[in-house]
């Protein structure tokens, strides 16, 4: 059994990342990608658990979080975080892998899925739908949700602010993003911690400022494209950053199957308010003989 707490290195995809792990490294690979603003170790409960179910857990800081390495072409692109995904399955030796995706890391797990579906089995995305339906189908109040995308897109306005007042910005939208969860310093410490170095802040935000390129057609390709293999997608009820009205009518995008998990009260970071709930809901999908059939709708008090 690995330490999940003990950093590991590799070189991937023309940078290098950090990750942590959990499990025999030669059981399934599960590779866990976090969003913003989040880092890997937000993953530690979960990667334990899904270890203890018999899979080898791996969360990736993503590119440009550190300890990672900031992307030496500048490229933020969903094309660039999805062929982060193959290439890390590749690193990995690997002909398959399960992939896990919260925030950006489910948009990285969308796009490597669409463009090699073939090396990866099933994925679970947690707080984002689709792009095609998130982009080309919002509601009025996901356009007011999403305000803080437009915000990003202002040159210095970010940089200056976030860091403010011990970054009492961020700290205040994941507040409205997750209502429920009482995170404490020690959550956020890491976070922080990458942050305070202009080029990781920088970096984060470059995710954010990519979005105008996806009328790239490569990019566009890949991120409007279906994604053919079985799929679950958990979203929060009091999710603030994303509502509960987007994950609807999306099933056309998942041609091999899609299933909605519902975790009721829960908000944004649902997998830091209730890890353990979360891995399960990860669990029954890698496992479908658990009796979750695809296709269902699961509700999670």
């Amino acid at each position: 059994m690995t330490d999940a707490s003990a950093i590991q290195n590799i070189h991937a995809n023309g940078l290098d990342f950090a990750y942590l792990q959990a499990g025999d490294p030669a059981a399934p690979l599960v590779l866990c990608m976090h969003g913003f603003p989040d880092t890997a170790w937000s993953f530690v409960p979960v990667l334990s658990r899904l270890s203890q179910a018999g899979f080898y857990a791996v969360a990736p800081f993503m590119r440009g979080y550190a300890p990672s390495g900031l992307a030496p072409d500048g490229d933020y692109s969903m094309l660039a975080l999805g062929r982060d995904v193959l290439a890390l399955i590749e690193h990995f030796d690997r002909e398959q892998a399960f992939v896990v995706g919260h925030d950006w890391g489910a948009l990285a797990t969308y796009v490597a899925a669409s463009l090699r579906p073939d090396r990866i089995s099933r994925i679970v995305t947690a707080a984002v739908p689709h792009m095609r339906r998130f982009l080309l189908r919002p509601s009025k109040a996901q356009l007011k949700r999403s305000h803080y995308i437009y915000k990003f897109q202002t040159p210095a306005w970010p940089e200056r602010t976030l860091p403010k007042d011990d970054f009492a910005w961020i700290e205040n939208l994941i507040r409205d993003w997750s209502p429920g969860w009482a995170f404490s310093a020690a959550d956020l410490a890491p976070l922080k911690s990458g942050f305070a170095e202009p080029a990781r802040l920088r970096a984060a935000l470059a995710y954010y400022r990519a979005l105008p390129r996806l009328a790239t057609p490569g990019i566009w390709g890949a991120a409007m494209k279906p994604v053919p293999v079985p799929a679950r997608i958990i979203y929060g009820t009091n999710d603030g950053c994303i509502g509960p009205e987007m994950f609807d009518r999306q099933e056309k995008h998942f041609p091999n199957g899609l299933d909605l998990c519902c975790f009721d009260g829960a908000g944004h970071f649902m997998q830091c308010e209730r890890p353990d709930a979360f891995a399960d809901a990860v669990i029954a999908h890698l496992r479908p003989s658990t009796g979750e059939s695809d296709g269902d709708q699961v509700s999670v008090a």
